[in-house]
């Protein structure tokens, strides 16, 4: 028993030292863009498609845009999206777009303190460096205001912070997106939105015992949705096999409504208002095809 607690405080010693040390490196990774000035209406528009509205904006007791989040109910505990408007004390507003693009490309605040994956960085870091400096721009036009972001109330041992560095080392590639030279402008445009801006798998692919997605599973519908439930398999056969077409599924990202006329809810109801519906045709188009033939 003695040899077993010793192993065990072995094993924890070498975690904490090796967290330790892949936080020194994360803090050290420089972020250099090669972007042009952003450019405001493109970032807004990003900003719909990833789900920052939504998700960092507590519609439903009139917040400000973007002056934190509702809860966000979640196995490991609850969430909340901080404040990301340009107030310098409780925002973003003393932030440089170095410091930004390192939140969005390493999961990193400007301490080098780690963000928690429920802030879909994973997905973030294959966005461009011109959709960083675009988003930048956009954010820079919302008015300051003074409201403190709300702490996360997580259970043991996910209210460690320090081990979210291992977390990173585990699950975050830091690469770009790349087209695929073998598929169509639209299909890749579809890709582009699914598998970074949008980070669809974020809610329909299930997790591990730390948080990280099960790629062997991907799009294969999850438990431990934000106010209970499972999201849809949203698979390409999935998608067929229960009826939907290229048509029905950009429809009903535009407007909530199913082909059998129900009405989407949960957490999708709002990614639908504060995302999906303010997209462009050919956008949800090339979404739904993505989807519909992806392997």
């Amino acid at each position: 028993m003695k040899k077993a607690l010793l192993y065990l405080l072995g094993l924890a010693v070498i975690a904490l030292a090796l967290c330790w040390y892949i936080d020194l490196s994360h803090q050290a990774r420089p972020v250099q863009l090669d972007a042009d000035t952003g450019n405001v209406e493109r970032g807004a528009y990003l900003a719909r498609a990833s789900g920052c509205i939504a998700c960092h904006t507590n519609v439903d007791e009139g917040g400000a845009p973007l002056a934190g989040g509702p809860p966000i109910d979640t196995p490991f505990g609850t969430f909340y999206a901080p404040n990301l408007t340009m107030d310098k004390e409780q925002g973003i507003g003393d932030w440089t777009l170095e410091d930004f693009a390192r939140a969005l490309r390493h999961g990193t605040s400007p301490d080098g303190q780690p963000y928690y994956p429920a802030f879909p960085y994973s997905f973030y870091t294959r966005l461009s460096d011109q959709d960083i400096a675009d988003l930048w721009a956009a954010f820079q036009t919302v008015p300051a205001v003074a409201e403190p972001s709300k702490q996360q109330e997580l259970s043991f041992p996910f209210n460690i912070r320090s081990g979210l560095p291992l977390w990173q080392a585990l699950y975050l590639d830091d690469q770009r997106f790349e087209v695929d030279p073998q598929q169509s402008e639209q299909y890749n445009r579809g890709a582009y939105l699914v598998e970074a801006a949008a980070h669809c798998a974020a809610c329909h692919t299930p997790r591990d015992l730390l948080g990280g997605l099960d790629q062997k599973q991907a799009m294969a519908g999850a438990e431990g949705m934000p106010g209970g439930g499972r999201s849809p398999a949203i698979t390409a056969n999935a998608l067929k096999e229960n009826g939907w077409t290229t048509d029905d599924l950009a429809y009903a990202l535009r407007s909530g409504i199913t082909p059998e006329g129900d009405v989407l809810g949960g957490s999708m109801a709002e990614v639908i208002r504060d995302g999906t519906s303010f997209l462009t045709d050919d956008d949800l188009q090339a979404i739904a095809l993505y989807l519909m033939n992806r392997e």
